[in-house]
């Protein structure tokens, strides 16, 4: 059985995947940096029976140790979400981008020629969208004054009518909008690019809005979902941005681990990459309402409040990731949200 390295593998999404490998049988070890963004508690050493090392992803050393008898890398590790301001740059450079460069270096040195890469949604930007009259197409960036003036739904360049979303298949444009966004499209480039010169295999998996058991709480780097709970935890209504009717894909972290052992089963040359999505999107105030329902809070209140990184809407095409990688998400929003509301979070 191949022995898998886990970078970022006590993390959020990366210890549900880390569990996930060791339960289907692959040897397993992590390497973590403890990223106080993610970790306010110090890392465990062992996350299900997997020895953890605390070292970050830069460090060329550590991860050459990490990598000696490994056939396979998943790399989890990244700072991720929305951050605070622009002051965050140069941590999400450093983290995602020059974090995997040091990576594929070490793995090129090590003879490690196989790479499932924890890519993300962002990569599409605004999305796709079709006009009834004019076809598909892609909006450029919204205009902070029509953000303020409350219109939030991109418009037909020929008849100015609101376009409808359209679901994202994975060979669209890529068109990042935010400083994450941009380190995402990075990693994509730099794994194909190392693959290339490797003959190596890449799997990118593109996570959409991923939620369950252990998110980070109360950090600006957590997903919606997190916000949410806490808010309501408080005794507080969710504050839901824009209109409310924004539509993503909310994916379970069940899900996303499945996903992973899924693309270290099927033998790609070179690069792929696939939506891990549930296929069933919705509204940000739907899933806000389902949480507050099983939770017995206070309705959502719709704030009119915007963020100039946020798209309108990201609906994912699940058909190629069901088709080459067999995978299909399980967990609908209603049950995936009554497990949420009582799980535990990363303090």
């Amino acid at each position: 059985m191949n022995h898998v390295l886990v970078t970022g593998g006590a993390g959020f999404i990366g210890n549900h995947v880390t569990r996930a490998l060791v339960e289907e049988g692959y040897r397993v070890s992590v390497l973590d940096s403890g990223l106080s963004a993610t970790h306010r508690d110090s890392i465990p050493a062992v996350v299900a029976d997997a020895p953890v090392t605390v070292a970050d992803v830069r460090d060329g050393e550590a991860v050459a140790r990490a990598l000696r008898g490994v056939d396979v890398v998943v790399h989890q590790a990244a700072m991720v979400g929305m951050g605070i301001d622009l002051a965050d740059l140069p941590q999400y450079v450093g983290n995602n981008d020059l974090g995997t460069a040091v990576l594929l270096a070490e793995m090129a040195r090590a003879g490690v020629t196989r790479l499932v890469l924890a890519s993300s949604m962002v990569v599409y930007g605004e999305g796709v969208y079709e006009c009834s009259d004019h076809g598909v197409q892609r909006p450029g960036p919204r205009l902070e004054s029509d953000l303020m003036a409350g219109e939030f739904e991109p418009a037909c360049a020929v008849c100015g009518r609101d376009l409808v979303s359209i679901p994202v298949a994975e060979d669209e444009p890529l068109e990042p909008r935010s400083v994450y966004a941009a380190t995402k499209l990075a990693q994509e480039h730099l794994a194909a690019a190392w693959a290339r010169q490797m003959s190596g295999s890449v799997v990118a998996l593109r996570y959409h809005n991923v939620y369950g058991p252990g998110m980070p709480r109360d950090t600006p780097y957590s997903g919606v979902a997190a916000i949410f709970r806490s808010a309501l935890e408080k005794g507080r209504p969710p504050r839901v941005f824009e209109d409310g009717r924004q539509r993503r894909d909310f994916v379970h972290v069940a899900d996303v681990a499945r996903a992973n052992v899924a693309a270290l089963k099927v033998e790609i040359q070179g690069m792929a990459a696939y939506n891990i999505a549930s296929g069933r999107p919705c509204t940000v105030r739907e899933m806000a309402t389902a949480l507050s329902d099983v939770m017995g809070g206070p309705p959502p209140i719709v704030t009119g409040e915007f963020r100039l990184g946020d798209v309108r809407h990201v609906v994912a095409s699940p058909v190629k990731a069901a088709r080459e990688l067999g995978f299909r998400a399980e967990i609908d929003i209603a049950s995936g949200m009554a497990e949420f509301a009582r799980a535990g979070l990363r303090q």
